[in-house]
């Protein structure tokens, strides 16, 4: 028998694991081939800390000393562009994001090809890009030097509770464990269902992306990442060429996503209307889903009718930038800490929240 059962091998489950493994025995299982299969290894990740609610904000600030000493973090900057017509939408995220408003002179500066549409921008330069692939190779690695096991392709057909713990079972066998933790993603509800446990109303949210060439042949190390007011559309440099989001919010059922090819040409003309350059056949097309509980906050910590079921889920678009101080502090909630969060945020993370 395991201490601790975790199940979901994305970002969320990675990093409970390695903050758990040091002070408990720990078992990870991932439905898919390899970890980090669908949201977390599809994500634009970004460390910008005013992004999201008050609490994924209070976990932002307290991830960033962990990804600073992780080494995954490198400059990139955050601008808004807007077009007259979208002022009141540009002027609330910039004060919500607590962005520096640039004369267009400075925006073009830093982003060639804006088109003559865009009359405002506004700038932010501490916001960073985050190495996802360094950040849960660490994760796992730190995992294994504790003695943690990561099993693949192991999906969960069957979970019982019994006087013992919990037997969950996979198409290699049953695995028994005294915790566990549902960090299954999208899949998270369908987990607890399995387990006999009531699911909380978590929502997966389609969202698509395309890859094009660098626009007009431009070296884009130095761009920031760009948005639209009211976030309609995203655009992020990312290896010599341009990730473009319609930034959509679709609700589809867990699933391994694909692109809609409407949706993603409705996005890339809102972007375009913002460039120059003219927008070419993509390099490739893909979605991913952003998992959010009907409040929009994270739901992390113990079920209030099984307490030895622990909830690590609805991390929505926040998961990469916050899995730091979340999965720190699932491991507070699992080895019985007091948080390290606080408890008002611990509170407001909570379950309890949802059950009322």
């Amino acid at each position: 028998m395991t201490d601790v059962l975790i199940i979901g091998g994305g970002v969320a489950g990675l990093s409970a694991a390695a903050q758990i493994a040091p002070h408990a025995q720990v078992t990870l299982l991932e439905r898919e081939p390899h970890t980090g299969y669908h949201s977390s290894g599809r994500s634009a990740a970004l460390f910008e800390q005013n992004y999201g609610k008050p609490t994924t904000r209070a976990l932002n600030e307290a991830s960033f000393a962990a990804h600073r000493d992780m080494g995954v973090l490198s400059p990139r900057g955050l601008m808004i562009v807007g077009q007259a017509h979208e002022a009141d939408q540009f002027a609330a995220d910039a004060d919500d994001m607590q962005l520096m408003r640039i004369d267009m002179d400075e925006a073009r500066a830093r982003v060639p090809i804006l088109s003559a549409a865009i009359t405002q921008a506004a700038y932010f330069d501490r916001a960073q890009d985050i190495d996802t692939d360094l950040l849960m190779q660490t994760y796992a690695k730190t995992l294994r030097r504790h003695g943690g096991d990561i099993r693949t392709s192991a999906e969960v057909t069957a979970i019982v509770r019994d006087r013992a713990g919990w037997r969950v079972t996979t198409p290699a066998g049953e695995i028994e464990a005294r915790t566990l933790v549902n960090a299954a993603g999208a899949w998270a509800d369908r987990i607890a269902v399995l387990a006999g446990v009531a699911p909380l109303g978590l929502q997966p949210l389609r969202r698509s992306m395309a890859r094009l060439a660098a626009p007009g042949g431009h070296d884009l190390r130095g761009w920031p990442m760009l948005f639209g007011p009211g976030e309609s559309w995203y655009a992020k440099p990312d290896a010599g060429a341009l990730l473009v989001s319609p930034a959509e919010e679709d609700p589809v059922e867990p699933m391994d996503a694909w692109a809609d090819d409407m949706v993603l040409a409705e996005g890339l003309a809102r972007y375009q209307e913002a460039v120059t350059v003219e927008v070419t056949r993509p390099i490739a097309t893909w979605a991913g889903l952003r998992t959010f509980a009907p409040d929009r906050s994270l739901v992390l910590g113990r079920d209030g009718a099984e307490p030895s079921f622990v909830w690590c889920a609805g991390q929505g678009g926040y998961g990469v930038q916050s899995s730091p101080a979340a999965g720190r502090h699932v491991a507070d909630v699992v080895l019985e800490r007091a948080p390290q969060i606080g408890e008002r945020v611990a509170a407001a993370l909570s379950p309890a929240r949802l059950r009322s």
